[in-house]
């Protein structure tokens, strides 16, 4: 068992949940975090999780970086040394998990902690919730992927207008712009973050980890690039078991029973 000191981990039903743990600075982010984070990641996906849910506990998401806490492994004086030690090596292996991410967003997620979300496939908001990018209110660009999740995410203007005001972006503002998958009550957001997990990962594993590589690959790629990448990914799909059961279920006229093989 793994002891964790701003992280907790839990896996049920197939589905692993972290969550940040560092309720009194509302889960500001420090490098031991990402660290305790990513490690998650890896025992996630090596004990057979087939969904991942990212939650944080109290009254908000994430703060961002934790800006006091130098002497706790904070902030460094080479912002751009941190980021890639640090921040980059985490955003590159969510992007390339091998399972759907649900995010779970109650109050802030500001800063990295809005990179964090916007990581998830699907971000589930409370009402209460809302996205903060303010890096240029201290005279900072966005990190953790924001500028790229943003934009290709709700576009170019409305990533501009994000980032050059430093406004809150409030839930239902982020659902409108296509930013986030949805909205729900305050007192609902862990049960509806958590059945969606669950419904994920009762899905065809294989199937969905190469449907999210795939979609994350099409953004940057061309057609012809994209079309070559789905011949590989359906020539392995269909020598799945779930692909096997899939179509006895569907000539069955039954819901298929999909177990990640």
């Amino acid at each position: 068992m793994t002891d964790y000191t701003s992280i907790r981990y839990d896996l049920a039903d197939a589905v692993a949940t972290i969550t940040l743990a560092r309720a009194e600075r509302l889960n500001a982010i420090v490098p031991d975090m990402l660290a305790e984070i990513g490690q998650a990641l890896d025992r996630a996906v090596a004990e057979g999780a087939r969904a991942l849910l990212i939650a944080g506990e109290g009254r908000a998401f994430c703060s961002g970086a934790d800006l006091v806490a130098r002497s706790s492994g904070g902030l460094p004086d080479d912002l751009g040394q941190l980021l890639e030690t640090h921040y980059n090596p985490l955003a590159i292996k969510l992007s390339e998990l091998p399972i759907p991410v649900v995010t779970a967003v109650q109050g802030a997620a500001a800063g990295a902690g809005c990179s964090l979300a916007l990581h998830g496939d699907f971000v589930v908001a409370a009402q209460s919730a809302y996205f903060l990018l303010a890096f240029v209110n201290i005279g900072l660009v966005p990190d953790f992927g924001a500028t790229w999740l943003v934009a290709k995410g709700a576009g170019r203007a409305k990533a501009l207008e994000m980032m050059l005001l430093g406004e809150r972006v409030p839930a239902e503002k982020a659902e409108s712009w296509g930013l986030i998958h949805r909205v729900v009550a305050d007192d609902r957001l862990m049960a509806e973050a958590q059945a969606l997990a669950q419904r994920l990962a009762a899905g065809p594993t294989q199937a969905m980890g190469m449907i999210r590589r795939a979609v994350g690959q099409a953004l940057v790629t061309t057609l012809p690039e994209v079309l070559a990448q789905e011949a590989i990914d359906q020539r392995r799909a269909g020598r799945t078991t779930d692909f096997m059961a899939g179509v006895t279920a569907f000539i069955g006229k039954r819901p298929a029973e999909f177990t990640g093989r």
